[in-house]
């Protein structure tokens, strides 16, 4: 079961693939829009017809290696964390080069590692990044607000002490 601060395992598992599919299908549905309008004949009718045989084409397949990634990746990092106990960047890191060498396995060993060490070190840059921009963002805003000295607290008079008017 993957402990994570984000959801519980099977359901974190379902919604990283969803979530990559819907990125992969929006972002391969506009580049394959340019891409279409741009290879097609001459004509705005030409063009658009072109733009959305193209969107219509490619774009559930991008989005469908995009879910395989997504899945993959969050099914072995939920596994690294469940066997090593904890959740750091390390998970994420061996994650995303397990990713790359089992989708690479079909066309050989030099291909494995080579995907392998792609996808560690593209994991390995997100994480970096992400922990820059947490500590630049903490640096920024301090955890409280900085007192030289708070004052004594004046004990408020009674009412019937008659030593305040002497």
């Amino acid at each position: 079961m993957c402990v994570s601060p984000r959801s519980s395992s099977p359901w974190r598992i379902v919604d990283d693939c969803g979530g990559a599919f819907t990125m992969g299908a929006i972002g391969g549905g506009i580049f394959q829009a340019v891409k279409g309008f741009r290879n097609s004949p001459a004509g705005m009718n030409h063009r658009l017809r072109g733009s959305m045989t193209a969107i219509r084409t490619r774009a559930p397949q991008l989005g469908g290696s995009f879910a395989v990634w997504g899945g993959l990746f969050s099914t072995i990092d939920c596994g690294l964390v469940h066997v090593r106990g904890k959740e750091d960047p390390w998970n994420s890191i061996t994650s995303g080069a397990l990713t790359g060498a089992i989708l690479a396995a079909r066309n050989g060993p030099v291909a494995m590692v080579g995907s392998a060490a792609m996808g560690g070190i593209l994991l390995a840059l997100i994480e970096g990044a992400g922990i820059m921009l947490t500590r630049f963002a903490s640096s920024q805003f301090p955890t409280g607000p900085q007192f030289a000295e708070e004052p004594a607290p004046v004990p408020a008079p009674s009412f019937g002490d008659y030593r305040q008017y002497q």
